[in-house]
């Protein structure tokens, strides 16, 4: 039930984009512009959470690309948005055909080593990471791996990512050992291709900090935390979602070590920039609420943990659905509170819904 472990930060699922539309036909007949419209929009609802929009998008624009044939590039990027948005909604018995077919199609038009085959691999290899089902994500990644190595050699930026995604699925297993060392090389080739204060360089130092905090080791997490939330804030300004959730991951440091004065403002700023950023029914906000809620509930401050879960839940209800994943983590916290305050009925009625939530998520 705990929610607070600092967020690793993997790759973007719409990594897709750039190398596909280079394949494009050059003519930009009527059918492509309506096609790259629906697909537009749909990445735009998407980043919004405006998560029906985006669906009913989505499948527009797989229907106007596969006019372009079974095996067009624009296909394959159709799908893959479609499947990322599926994976969002925690429907991952939708989103892993599509990712796949995605992947068919472009091993099939580009062959098996070129870059985007890569870029395939590590978004279907996230899907299973994010599924609990690391045996079948680690091959994909290692995959993905060697065909960015290959390709642009060892100290390409792009190889930081795979590297990046790799320590990851790790670094969730408890895997720290073998976590750390691709973190650290990860981190190293930012640092030497793009300098040390380069907001991607942040996000390296960001996970890397993640390892050493579920390591225990909080002097060194802290220090890289405060440097990956100075680099964010002079790059992006203090206003940018990656300055939240440096904020956040401060904070769940300072909540764990019980320094519950310091880790409160950080919460409470990094909640107000997502409420800025995105508007107040963003899946964003939810997590934001849940992590200060859950400061409160652990100081016992109960009358004021209790509107935060509601509200949280409430939000991923609309935003995600009543069966995702999250919601059984809101359900979760939120009866652990009614529990503790002497309401055994309503915890009861809560905790079961969460565990059938749960049961259906790892049929998935």
């Amino acid at each position: 039930m705990h929610a607070r472990r600092p967020h690793c930060r993997a790759a973007a699922k719409t990594a897709l984009i750039v190398p596909l539309l280079a394949l494009c036909a050059a003519p930009v007949l009527a059918q492509e512009i309506l096609w790259q419209t629906y697909l537009d929009d749909g990445d735009k609802a998407y980043a919004a959470a405006r998560y029906a929009e985006a669906e009913k998008l989505y499948k527009l624009s797989v229907t106007e690309a596969e006019n372009f044939g079974t095996t067009d590039a624009r296909l394959a990027l159709s799908l893959n948005n479609l499947a990322m948005l599926y994976e969002r909604l925690g429907k991952y018995d939708q989103a892993e055909p599509l990712y796949r077919r995605s992947l068919t199609i472009i091993e099939k038009t580009l062959g098996p080593e070129h870059p985007d085959v890569a870029t395939s691999l590590n978004n279907l290899a996230l899907l299973y990471r994010t599924q609990g089902k690391y045996d079948q994500a680690e091959p994909l990644y290692k995959r993905s791996l060697a065909i960015w190595e290959k390709a642009l050699g060892p100290e390409h930026p792009r190889l930081s990512l795979s590297l990046n995604n790799l320590a990851d699925l790790y670094y969730a297993q408890g895997k720290y050992d073998r976590a750390e060392p691709l973190f650290t090389r990860s981190l190293a080739i930012k640092e030497k291709a793009l300098g040390p204060e380069h907001p991607d360089v942040a996000n390296s130092l960001n996970n890397l900090a993640a390892l050493y905090y579920a390591q225990g080791k909080y002097d060194q997490a802290e220090s890289l935390y405060k440097r990956t939330l100075a680099i964010w804030e002079k790059a992006l300004g203090h206003e940018h979602p990656n300055v939240a959730t440096s904020l956040n991951n401060l904070a769940a440091l300072y909540d764990t070590e019980g320094k519950y004065e310091q880790a409160e403002p950080l919460y409470k700023r990094s909640l107000a920039i997502y409420e800025k950023a995105f508007g107040p029914e963003h899946p964003a906000v939810a997590t934001g609420l849940n992590n200060l809620a859950l400061l409160y509930k652990t100081q016992g401050k109960y009358d004021r943990a209790e509107p935060l879960y509601k509200r949280a839940l409430a939000i991923r209800e609309k935003a995600l659905g009543a069966e995702h994943p999250d919601v059984a983590q809101s359900l979760e916290n939120y009866g652990a509170l009614l529990k503790a305050t002497g309401r055994a009925d309503e915890a009861r009625a809560m905790l079961k819904r969460a565990a059938t939530i749960r049961k259906k998520s790892e049929k998935k």
